[in-house]
């Protein structure tokens, strides 16, 4: 065999500044985790009834019954 022709990097170690296999792996199941868990909360929904997130009005925003409060109370 020819000399010249033997790769330069020793046997075992990965060219360039590439992650381990292992961490790879690992990250792609933290996603994968993560996107499953998202729709499964998405799929379920509010988790109260009438359970919504605040629009642009803030706390002191009127709901869609005209009263204020989380209770329906006039505060």
């Amino acid at each position: 065999m020819d000399e010249s022709r033997r790769p330069s990097h020793p046997p075992g170690r990965a060219r360039g500044p590439l992650p381990p296999p292992a961490l790879c792996g690992f990250l792609l199941l933290l996603a994968l985790v993560f996107t499953a868990a998202y729709a499964a909360g998405a799929a379920a929904g509010p988790v109260a009834p009438g359970m919504h997130g605040r629009g642009a009005g803030g706390s002191g925003s009127t709901d869609t019954h005209g009263t204020h409060g989380p209770h329906g109370g006039m505060r």
